[in-house]
């Protein structure tokens, strides 16, 4: 099974910046799109970013002009960048991806990094 390996999660004050990566175990799979997601306490998943192979962004309203997706399919990584953190930004993070190799998809989950903004 093909696993997503996070990093770059963290606490930072109000107003600063963290990037988060997910990288794709192994190198024979194609990353063909991705998605980060995130979990506060008590509160649903929700889908903050998407990206797919061909460029094709979509953010949620509330991280808009704030956070920035990006792929680099030479890695087969994907970035979340993340600017202006709020407190209300502070959740855990995961990444998904879709890839494939050769006629074959594949959907893996990354194991989640703890982002906190806090004074």
């Amino acid at each position: 099974q093909v696993q997503l390996v996070e990093s770059g999660g963290g606490l930072v004050q109000p107003g600063g910046s963290l990037r988060l990566s997910c990288a794709v175990s192994e190198s024979r799979f194609r990353l063909n799109s991705m998605g980060w997601y995130r979990q506060a306490p008590g509160k649903q998943r929700e889908l903050v970013a998407y990206i797919n192979s061909g460029g094709t962004t979509n953010y949620a309203d509330s991280v808009k002009g704030r956070f920035n997706i990006s792929l680099d399919t030479a890695k087969n990584t994907g970035y979340l960048q993340m600017n202006s953190l709020k407190p209300e930004d502070t959740a855990v993070y995961s990444c998904n991806a879709e890839m494939s190799y050769g006629i074959a998809r594949f959907n893996s989950w990354g194991q989640g990094t703890q982002v906190t903004v806090s004074s």
